[in-house]
């Protein structure tokens, strides 16, 4: 049996109607090809907390600092416990998974972690998915990779939650404690992501504070042409436009407006057609990477 591991169980469902198993099972998707697919519930493993590994991490003090665990311990979250069982047994059955999960460090991560806990030596497969639409995922079953081609975005998954851990529980404790000491009796929450993603926030804060309003002067003209009139607006040269274009010497529009009423004009070009476009839908986090990669590399 060849088995097809998920990250959750709408991609399953994705990779289920490409690949012909949409019998459904218990916490899985069957085919008539020896094919089964199976899926995790995202991350179904989730790191100790200070006091599961030692009782002296319970309290929160300047004097037990930095924590740092000799070997790091996962559990299993409760909510995941029925659906872990139906993974377990099918990996006991397999000759080769196929890692279907998301193509990136936490995607491998949810799959290996699960294989790890299970105790699964058998072969490895990398289904390189980067969309959920048939012909990317047709694209990508006919491209596996080697396990061994991918591990290292496990091993890159582990790093970046260990080393989340350590920031996020010393660095938490030592400013929380700190802090109390000058009266502020709150939890700080020091992370990877909370912390600069606040700061971008007060950084904006203050932006707003600071701000101090710049007059501009915007230039329309209504013009009279064989069929009517329409109203144009002025575009005034970069060295005397702000940032989004508007004109901020006042000098030059006002010599501007008082030509104008004596100035012929021309159009020297125009332009019609008709267009009809749908409002985009919002991203989903595939999209997003994909438009992510391709802006932003």
């Amino acid at each position: 049996m060849d088995l097809y591991l998920c990250e959750k169980p709408s991609q399953a469902k994705s990779l289920g109607e490409v690949l012909r198993a949409t019998k459904s099972g218990d916490g899985c998707l069957m085919g008539g090809n020896g094919v089964t697919i199976t899926w995790a519930l995202g991350h179904m493993l989730e790191q100790y907390m200070p006091d599961e590994y030692n009782d002296s991490w319970k309290a929160w003090r300047m004097e037990t600092l930095p924590i740092v665990p000799e070997s790091w311990q996962y559990k299993l979250k409760k909510s995941c416990a029925k659906q872990f069982k139906v993974v377990k047994a099918l990996l006991a059955k397999t000759s080769c998974v196929y890692i279907a999960t998301d193509y990136d460090r936490e995607g491998e991560s949810i799959a290996r972690e699960l294989m790890d806990r299970c105790g699964y030596k058998g072969k490895v497969r990398r289904v390189p998915l980067t969309s959920l639409d048939p012909d990317s995922i047709r694209k990508a079953l006919n491209n596996t990779l080697d396990g061994s081609e991918t591990v290292a975005l496990y091993r890159e998954a582990k790093g970046r939650q260990r080393a989340d851990w350590l920031v996020g529980m010393n660095f938490s404790r030592a400013y929380t404690v700190l802090a109390r000491q000058f009266g502020y009796d709150e939890t700080l929450h020091i992370g990877r992501v909370i912390t600069p993603t606040v700061s971008l926030v007060v950084d904006r804060d203050l932006e707003i504070e600071a701000f101090h309003s710049q007059p501009y002067w915007v230039i329309d003209a209504t013009l009279s042409v064989q069929n009517g009139q329409f109203v144009a607006r002025w575009l005034p040269p970069e060295d005397c436009a702000d940032e989004e274009g508007r004109c901020i010497n006042k000098v030059l529009a006002e010599q501007l407006v008082s030509r104008l009423p004596q100035s012929p004009m021309v159009i020297a070009t125009a332009e019609k057609k008709h267009s009809q476009e749908s409002a985009p839908l919002p991203f989903h986090l595939t999209s997003l990477q994909q438009y992510a990669a391709k802006r932003w590399g």
